[in-house]
């Protein structure tokens, strides 16, 4: 059988509001989510037990073997579908870890699809997301791949079916920045939600930065204060020509700029790109 090669798309919260603190110590978000054309690949074969390899420009990013959060959603599943097979799993890390872009996300829940075919297991997506949410917040969300809102604790979806594709510039600096680290630095976790929207208005680029210019990622702040270069990125990005917004995506470090094309986007990139080395930097689609 031949390998499938599916791509883990890199997740960008385009605004994430922090709306409350629950008693079991998680938090009640409002956030508004795409997905870029860029990503993590994973290649899938049938094997008598479960294994993986990293690879790829950030496999150093990805613990190996049991920890993987591959490997330990996959541990579930299997168990959940009492099956006795296994696979042979290698994923291609191209997505920075520590980054607000939801990678070991996104790797997990095409672990959940992809193995669930693989093994004729025949769960539904609500089963896979069920499994998911133990491990993360963000890996139901991830599981759908397509623009949507979340709230809660990123559990309840809204899917957004007529999202506009967006031009952007992503640019890590190179700084893991801890999403516990970044929660435990809020000064405040009681905070409005996003404006009142129907997704299905928000169906023009210039309607959804209209809307975006109203909203937050209330994580920012908190994360500059532990890593100052984000302002840094913010500040490059907004001073490119033609950049219409820039923020913070997650918990960071990672940010994005919004172009109102894809030829701008790339000048953009190329640019930011030349005068910063160690920045990661990459002009995608997102949708």
């Amino acid at each position: 059988m031949a390998a499938s090669r599916p791509i883990a798309p890199a997740k960008i919260n385009l605004a994430l509001h922090v709306t409350a603190k629950r008693p079991d110590g998680f938090h009640d978000l409002d956030t508004l989510v795409m997905f870029a054309d860029t990503g993590d690949r994973l290649s899938v074969q049938p094997a008598d037990e479960l294994s993986i390899d990293v690879t790829g420009p950030f496999a150093a990013h990805a613990p190996p073997g049991p920890d993987n959060l591959v490997m330990q959603v996959a541990a579930a599943l299997k168990k959940a579908c009492g099956t006795s097979k296994g696979a042979r799993l290698r994923l291609e890390k191209h997505i920075p870890a520590g980054a607000g872009l939801g990678g070991g996300s996104a790797d997990a829940a095409i672990a959940l699809k992809t193995l669930n075919r693989l093994w004729q297991a025949g769960l539904s997506n609500k089963d896979l997301a069920d499994i998911g949410g133990r491990f993360g917040a963000d890996i139901p969300m991830c599981l759908q791949a397509s623009a949507l809102r979340a709230s809660d604790t990123g559990a309840r979806l809204e899917l957004w079916c007529d999202a506009p594709s967006l031009p952007l510039v992503l640019v890590w600096p190179s700084r893991i920045v801890s999403t516990g680290s970044v929660f435990g630095a809020l000064r405040s976790t009681a905070n409005s939600p996003m404006p009142d929207v129907v997704l299905a208005d928000l169906c023009t680029p210039e309607r959804l930065i209209a809307y975006l210019l109203r909203t937050r990622n209330d994580l920012a702040d908190a994360a500059v204060a532990l890593e100052p270069e984000i302002a840094d990125v913010l500040a490059v990005l907004a001073a490119q020509p033609h950049c219409t917004l820039s923020r913070m995506s997650g918990s960071g470090s990672a940010c994005f700029g919004l172009f109102p094309s894809f030829a701008l986007a790339e000048a953009a990139a190329e640019a930011v790109a030349a005068g910063h080395e160690r920045w990661w930097v990459r002009a995608v689609n997102a949708r």
